[in-house]
């Protein structure tokens, strides 16, 4: 009997990660008696016909900057139920990294665009 450690090979670490069809999969088996149709789950939304213009987030790509922030229970709470939320009733699959980042150039096109009267502003003096 050999004491030797089984590791994995190439193929086992370099392995896609991503499904066959792309971003997109099945749901959880809904419970037989009344519960919800299984719908797709897109972790990127379908890229739609006319997008708008101006400040996009970087959306789903490996990213190599960081920045660390620090929020309260209530806030990571937030942001959690939010994205379930997102999941359940809309079928979008998002992590607390793309919805932060999808805030912050929400934020960042209103204060582009109205300056002084901007939301931003308006709360950070408020």
């Amino acid at each position: 009997m050999s004491r030797r450690v089984s590791l994995p090979n190439a193929d086992d670490l370099f392995r896609p990660t991503a499904p066959p069809d792309g971003d997109r999969v099945e749901a959880e088996d809904a419970p037989a008696a009344g519960g919800p149709r299984r719908r797709p789950v897109a972790a990127v939304p379908e890229p739609a016909e006319e997008q708008p213009q101006g400040r996009r987030s970087s959306g789903r790509v490996r990213h190599d900057e960081k920045m660390t922030v620090y929020v309260t229970a209530n806030e990571l709470l937030d942001i959690e139920h939010t994205r379930l939320t997102l999941r359940r009733d809309h079928g979008l699959a998002v992590d607390r990294g793309r919805l932060v980042r999808e805030a912050l150039a929400i934020v960042l096109a209103d204060l582009e665009e109205n300056g002084d009267d901007s939301e931003l502003i308006r709360r950070l003096l408020g």
